[in-house]
């Protein structure tokens, strides 16, 4: 298959699926999640994959989450409308492989989703972790909102959505956000030496584990099914709309106006 918006390479028993839109700061539209997710199924279902490595080309930015400027007939900007948002997280915890996020730069709104979800993180010294979902209208109601406080415990992920500050690598480390912190030149010999480790174990007890570890909180996805569903309709709304307005024209939003 020919993809668009990612690069998909598998060698030695390593998928490296990797956003190539650095331009865009590797933020994501539909095109880029419907590669995603025909990648992740394809190493994910492979018995010559044993990881997945999940990165992005460029040195600014893992993911800053859906591209407010792309409206390409089945994704609004944001990432629930006509979008298969879903799919992806699901595909994440449900292929029987271990997924570990490269973080080389900005991993921020739906792509610290995308960080909170994979089965490890490592990332380099010069990562940024945070979320801006309220800045902008919008949220992830399921497993960006309770996945993240399952991870790092109700009072800071509560604090990463109702303040939208950002974060260094070493307090994403410190919080639980990810595994191992490296300077910046080391961070892909890092990986390569987490893959190798993994590589030595059992496939299966690995599956196993990983399906063990997802049955606690398997509850979730129906908690994000109604809640993507009540965001459709919130993005309707005069209220969200401000948000993204406010973005594009670079001013603070006022969402406190009577609309």
């Amino acid at each position: 298959m020919t993809y668009q918006d990612i690069t998909f390479e598998k060698r030695d028993g390593v998928a490296r699926i990797y956003i190539n839109r650095p331009d865009k700061m590797n933020a994501f539209r539909g095109q880029t999640i419907v590669d995603l997710i025909n990648a992740l199924n394809d190493a994910g279902w492979d018995d010559e994959v044993g990881v997945i490595v999940l990165g992005a080309h460029g040195d600014r930015a893992f993911c800053v989450g859906g591209d407010q400027s792309e409206h390409d007939g089945f994704y609004d900007g944001r990432g629930t409308i006509g979008l298969p948002i879903e799919e992806l997280h699901t595909v994440l915890r449900d292929i029987p492989k271990p997924v570990i996020a490269r973080v080389q730069g900005y991993s921020i709104g739906g792509g610290n989703v995308l960080v909170t979800l994979c089965d490890l993180a490592i990332a380099s010294d010069k990562a940024k972790f945070g979320q801006a979902g309220p800045k902008v209208g919008s949220v992830d109601p399921g497993w960006g909102t309770a996945y993240l406080a399952h991870a790092i415990g109700e009072k800071k992920a509560r604090e990463i959505w109702y303040l939208c500050r950002q974060y260094s690598a070493e307090q994403a480390l410190e919080m639980g956000l990810c595994n191992a912190v490296v300077p910046h030149d080391e961070l892909d010999e890092e990986i390569d030496q987490w893959c190798k480790e993994i590589l030595q174990k059992s496939p299966t007890a690995i599956a196993i584990a990983k399906r063990s570890f997802n049955a606690a909180t398997e509850n979730i996805r129906g908690v994000g099914n109604l809640g993507m569903q009540a965001l459709a309709l919130f993005y309707q709304s005069a209220e969200s709309k401000e948000g993204v307005n406010a973005f594009n024209e670079k001013r603070k939003p006022n969402f406190r106006q009577k609309f």
